[in-house]
């Protein structure tokens, strides 16, 4: 078995190789061929909890599971709210043949995961970013939406001013071209983008869809449980929604079960899976001044390639520390 830390995981997965991973096992996802349980979810105290993600793929095969705990006050310790362990099995023999940093592994693949649908879905001019949060996540977008389309202009929005300013700071040091705006109003922050991404822990709407340009793409990203909801009916009912994978939709992104439930929306309203799009099986955007919707909640099959890659690269280069399994 190889163990393979965070350092190993940043340096073998880089965003570019991280965005191709992912759209390529996307497109299985939707043609049917991997196997995904619905994340379980246990609480273990407070607003703590712990996440399994079990699953597999064809191609490349493999097989194995997320371990990952999800501790919102984390980051006010100047740790990812996001950290466990990511173990990965070879088909052949079933034999468990890495195991590594969990809480990259989950922040890169899920902003790869934001990149492939605003490559796929965004305005091919879209040049305005809003980013909505200054987190860890927050951060990996930026590097995302940057290898998606040509960004210009970034606007961020959040709670603490302190923060937007800091992140904003960063963002202008690693791409000095940029033009940045930032504050704690997320309407004027967004009112103009041509590419949204929410990526907050907030339990309640703060994004409206009122606020939303005709012509944006928009990614809801921080929502990943049923209780949690960044955006608000409207942003539902304005946008042309793809997801990640159906099953998991339906029954854990809270805006839209609460809807299904409540008679104001149904399934069948979904645009369906950015794979099927990416196959050409169901269409994308048809419109400039259509507004596109990426709802993510991120899958295992999205883990298990990014993992299959960092493994890859790992035996190639000698990197990790080899032990007997």
């Amino acid at each position: 078995m190889i163990i393979l830390s965070h350092d190993d995981v940043a340096d073998l997965l880089p965003m570019h190789e991280a965005i191709e991973a992912v759209e390529t096992v996307m497109k299985q996802v939707s043609r049917g061929t991997c196997a995904l349980p619905l994340r379980s979810v246990t609480p273990v105290g407070g607003d703590n909890k712990m996440g399994l993600m079990p699953g597999a793929i064809a191609d490349p095969a493999c097989f194995g599971v997320k371990m990952i705990s999800l501790f919102p006050g984390n980051p006010g310790r100047g740790l990812s709210s996001h950290r466990g362990a990511m173990v990965l099995f070879e088909a052949e023999t079933g034999g468990a043949v890495a195991m590594m940093d969990a809480s990259l592994l989950t922040a890169i693949r899920t902003a790869a995961a934001s990149a492939v649908a605003t490559r796929a879905l965004a305005r091919p001019d879209a040049s305005h970013l809003a980013i909505v949060g200054t987190g860890e996540q927050a951060e990996h977008h930026l590097d995302a939406m940057m290898c998606a389309r040509k960004i210009t202009r970034l606007s961020v929005a959040g709670r603490s001013s302190d923060k937007t300013a800091a992140f904003a700071t960063r963002a202008a040091n690693l791409y000095p071209d940029l033009d940045i705006s930032h504050g704690t109003d997320i309407g004027t922050a967004i009112r103009t983008a041509d590419i949204v991404c929410t990526v907050t822990a907030a339990p309640t709407p703060i994004v409206k869809g009122e606020w939303i340009a005709p012509g944006a793409h928009v990614n809801i990203v921080g929502s990943s449980i049923p209780s949690m909801r960044e955006v608000d009916e409207e942003m539902v009912l304005r946008g042309n929604i793809w997801v990640d994978y159906l099953p998991s939709t339906l029954s854990q992104a809270g805006e839209i079960v609460d809807m299904i439930k409540a008679g104001t929306f149904s399934a069948d309203q979904l645009q369906g899976e950015i794979g099927a799009h990416l196959s050409g099986e169901i269409p994308g955007r048809t419109t400039p001044g259509q507004i596109t919707i990426y709802r993510s909640l991120g899958i295992a099959a999205q883990d298990l390639a990014a993992a299959h890659h960092v493994v890859t690269r790992a035996r190639a280069e000698g990197r990790g520390h080899h032990v007997p399994f």
